[in-house]
């Protein structure tokens, strides 16, 4: 399969769990975009959020990640299969897949090889779709104010490189195929802050964090949160700002 940057088999169990979904009418509209309903290769599936909506709406969804560990939790779904293979080398035919999806993982990827690959697989007119979502917000000065800060400052030093695309929303992207122009989609989740903080937990930089000191940063960030979150239990609109670009062969 090749070498690639593994930052999530390690929480793999978490990630499955305390990732959020994308909205529904974000795969509407890619099934709709899709010259057909056959088949999708979701790439880079991680524990297979996007690859069970698609599977909703296409007759067979290809999965591919090169962590093992993230597909043994990936959900399941019967139109969904998954492999583990790297996005730039796959043993997909050519010309086999409708769409191309890549949900919060083409920063990981090298580029131009993956591009190539996505051109092989894809049949005429095809679409690629890419997407990422940015640092959140909960629409509340006090508790963004700790997030930003334990983002930029306690944790920042240990974000990889690569994160610098999703900061920037993508917009030095260029994908080699024919513009599409989307339709602005919104990414939410409402949950505790025990939910919160299993997401937190999925944060590649707390990772590093952790790996790189011997210690854990969030009990610290959690104890400022709590002050501001409200009674225990309460629940907190969590909100992503969602950025995609599509391209068609």
């Amino acid at each position: 399969m090749g070498s690639f940057s593994d930052h999530f088999s390690s929480s793999a169990s978490s990630y499955a769990r305390y990732r959020p979904g994308y909205p529904p009418a974000l795969f509407d509209w890619l099934a709709s975009a899709a010259p057909d309903r056959r088949v999708a290769w979701d790439c880079g599936t991680g524990s297979g959020q996007a690859a069970v909506s698609l599977a909703d709406r296409f007759a067979l969804v290809l999965a591919t990640d090169p962590s093992s560990a993230q597909l043994a939790h990936a959900a399941r779904h019967s139109r969904v299969r998954y492999v583990a293979m790297t996005a730039e080398r796959t043993a997909l035919a050519d010309g086999s897949a409708s769409l191309v999806t890549v949900a919060q993982a083409l920063h990981w990827f090298d580029q131009p090889a993956f591009y190539a690959e996505a051109r092989r697989v894809l049949v005429a007119r095809g679409i690629v779709a890419v997407w990422s979502y940015g640092l959140l917000t909960l629409r509340d000065a006090m508790l963004d104010d700790v997030v930003q800060r334990f983002y930029r400052e306690t944790v920042g030093p240990y974000w990889p490189t690569e994160r610098k695309l999703v900061d920037e929303g993508y917009r030095s992207l260029e994908l080699p195929f024919a513009r599409v122009d989307a339709p602005p989609f919104s990414m939410t989740a409402d949950w505790t802050l025990d939910q919160f903080a299993g997401y937190l937990s999925t944060w590649s930089a707390v990772q590093r964090a952790r790996a790189a000191t011997g210690m854990d940063p969030l009990p610290s960030v959690l104890a400022s949160l709590r002050t501001a979150w409200g009674e225990e239990g309460s629940v907190r609109r969590v909100e992503w700002p969602l950025t995609i670009r599509v391209g068609r062969v």
